[in-house]
């Protein structure tokens, strides 16, 4: 299949599945194994989004000073480091990473 059949095909599973959240009933919506089920996808996928954003570079895999950055970020959130400080903290290690050699 073709690149624009398959972005047409996603373009339209997202707009059904939103759709579908509005024609849903609210007595639905509010269980809470609905709602249980709505964070947990929802934390999946920022980590799985975050994790590709930081160790790929197009189609392959390619660890840098952006893990490096991600972990001491990290480190700063458990912390319970302003988030701020979190920022410039991870752009400064990255920053210095990539000083010291890494891609």
């Amino acid at each position: 299949m073709s690149m624009t059949a398959w972005v047409l095909i996603a373009s339209a599973s997202a707009f059904v599945i939103k759709l579908a959240g509005y024609l849903l009933p609210r007595s639905i919506l509010d269980r809470p194994q609905v709602l249980a089920l709505a964070k947990i996808v929802t934390v999946g996928l920022l980590a799985s989004l975050t994790t590709m954003n930081t160790v790929s570079t197009g189609q392959k895999l390619t660890p840098d000073s952006r893990l490096l950055s991600l972990l001491v970020a990290g480190i700063a959130l458990k912390l319970k480091v302003p988030f701020i400080v979190v920022v410039v903290l991870g752009a400064a290690v990255a920053a210095l990473g990539r000083w010291a050699g890494l891609p």
